[in-house]
Parts: structure tokens; sequence; C-alpha cells
């Protein structure tokens, strides 16, 4: 069609192919805006027509994203923190000056009667020597350094005379046992603070002991009418009883493996300096290591013995546990 152009607006023209391009071509912009206006009205519009496409939905999704990221952060976090099945080895403060008490740790001290603790007594077994001859013989052997730690304990290991270890194999497996538990990395060693050497002369820093159910109430005391070890400071001795360690606990359901490597965890834990003992701190957790396992893994069969112990759930139960460290 030709002629003259009506009157009237003009719609804008797209540029030619062949001419340059002066200004982008765009049929909704508002000419008449700044720039960062129309941009600014633009993202508006944007987010009005997400709103309402998505409704509710539109407010929940960025909400669930932070909630997700605030999830992953606190479990990178909690990677890092001790789990339920993670133990405490000891109290906070350890007495590396322990060795100069003159009285004897971890026996209990209350005159508690024997029928006040039916977790505590001795199971039914095998025989074991009630009467020894209070003097000791040392297994002869000796080892590498146990352990990464800068502190070393020198440890012999030795049998009372009079006691017969044949019906558990002998002296020397009772040795083997006593190696073989403070080598493992789940045992003392595990904080890397402490490391153990076996000797079988000189002075060293701990005896561990099987004793006789006699010595073991001279040294470690008879209040309570119950079998039990200790740490006695002035001969360096861990008294293992031996109607314990042939009988084991209650608590340990018969397991007699777990309950001596617990036997000699705990007293050489009192050896090396944790004189306090711990109750069950989380129900169903592995029980601490210084807990009195001997005597119950639940808050109300062990507050009795010790008085020291104060605002304590005596709901918590536990589960037996022969180690410092467990997760090691």
């Amino acid at each position: 069609m030709t002629g003259t152009p009506q009157p009237g607006p003009q719609r804008p023209r797209r540029p030619r192919p062949d001419q340059p391009l002066r200004a982008r071509w765009d049929p909704t912009a508002d000419s008449g805006r700044p720039r960062s206006e129309r941009v600014e009205r633009r993202k508006r519009s944007a987010v009005a027509r997400f709103v309402s496409a998505y409704g509710w939905r539109a407010y929940a999704i960025p909400v669930l994203a932070i909630l997700t990221v605030v999830l992953l952060v606190l479990t990178v976090r909690n990677g890092d923190q001790p789990t339920a099945e993670t133990t405490a080895a000891g109290d906070d403060v350890r007495n590396t000056h322990v060795q100069e008490e003159t009285t004897p740790i971890g026996a209990p001290t209350g005159d508690i009667q024997e029928e006040a603790l039916p977790a505590g007594a001795l199971p039914d077994g095998g025989a074991y020597t009630r009467k020894g001859e209070k003097v000791y013989r040392t297994v002869r052997g000796t080892g590498e350094k146990l352990g990464t730690g800068n502190q070393v304990y020198t440890y012999s290991v030795e049998v009372e005379r009079g006691i017969d270890t044949q019906q558990y194999g002998g002296d020397r497996t009772f040795a083997k046992l006593v190696d073989a538990t403070l080598a493992n990395p789940k045992s003392w060693i595990g904080d890397g603070k402490v490391s153990f050497r076996r000797v079988d002369s000189g002075e060293p820093d701990l005896r561990i002991s099987l004793s006789s159910t006699d010595t073991a109430r001279e040294l470690c005391g008879y209040q309570i009418k119950l079998e039990t070890s200790c740490y006695y400071p002035p001969d360096a001795r861990v008294v293992l009883n031996e109607a314990r360690w042939v009988r084991g606990a209650q608590a340990f359901e018969g397991d007699d493996l777990t309950y001596r490597q617990y036997l000699i965890n705990h007293e050489v834990g009192h050896g090396i300096g944790y004189e306090k003992h711990q109750p069950c701190k989380q129900n169903g957790a592995l029980a601490p290591i210084m807990m009195q396992q001997t005597f119950g893994t639940a808050n109300s069969q062990i507050m009795a013995l010790d008085p020291e112990m104060k605002d304590v759930d005596r709901s918590l139960v536990c589960k037996p546990n022969a180690w410092p460290y467990p997760t090691k």
C-alpha cells in the first residue's frame, strides 16, 4: 500500500540487519524511567510471578534451604564430638603424685552391709586362694615401650606366693593378658599422654599383682564384706583380687575376659592418678572405666559406695565396659 502515512503514534522500529545497532530493542521497556528503576521493577515483577505461581511454597523453599544448611553444619561439628559410646577415661584432674598417698585408693570406704549391694556379690564359680603368703614372685619378662606418651610408667607383673594360677593358664598367661591389655590403643595409652614399659627388676612405678582375698582385704580394707581390688600407694601395688579374677562380676554376665580387662584398666587407672570414681552419665551408654562396675553398672547400685557422689541421676544404667577409650 502506498500513499501518505496516516498521522498518529508510530511503533518503534526494529533496526535493519544492515544498520548498526544503536539501541537494544525492547517492546516492553519503560523508556521514560531511569535504567536502575526499570531493572528493579523487573526484579519485583519476577518475584511476584514466582510467588503467584508457587503460593506458600515460595516462602517454604528458602526456609527449608536455610534449615538444611544449619543441619549440615551441626552434623559436621558433631562429627568432632564424642559419641554416646565414647566414655570419659577418668575425672578431669589426674593426681600425678598419687604414689605419695598412704591409704588405699579405689576401695569402698563406707560401712555397708553386703545385703545392701546385691549386684556386687561374688558370682559362683571356680576355686580361689583365700590366704596367701603376703609376698610376691615377679613373672619374668620385659617389653618395649607401649604407646607414644612422654610420661612412661614402668610396671612389673607379680603373683602372690601361695596362689596357683594353673587353672587359668599359669603365671605367664596372666602376665600376657596384662601386657596385651595395656598395649591396646583402647587402654590408657589411647590419649597419647602416658606409656607403659614392662620390667622384671628394680623399682617399677606399678606392681600389677594378683593377690589372695585375705591379702587384698588387708591392703584394700574390708569395710564392706565384698571382694574388691584397689591401688595401694605405699607399695606402688595394683591389687587384683584373685577371687574376682576367677569369678568376675555379675554386671559382666559371665564374660570373664572382658571383666579381667576392666579390672586391669580400672585399677591401673587409680595407679596413674585417677583417684575418683565416676557414675553412669548416659542411659544405655558404655560405663566409664572409672565406674565401680564390679558392684554394678547402674547408678542406684554404686552410689552408696562413694559418699562424694552427689546430685547423680539414680535412674541411669550403663553397659559394661573394659576400656578407657573404647572407640579407639
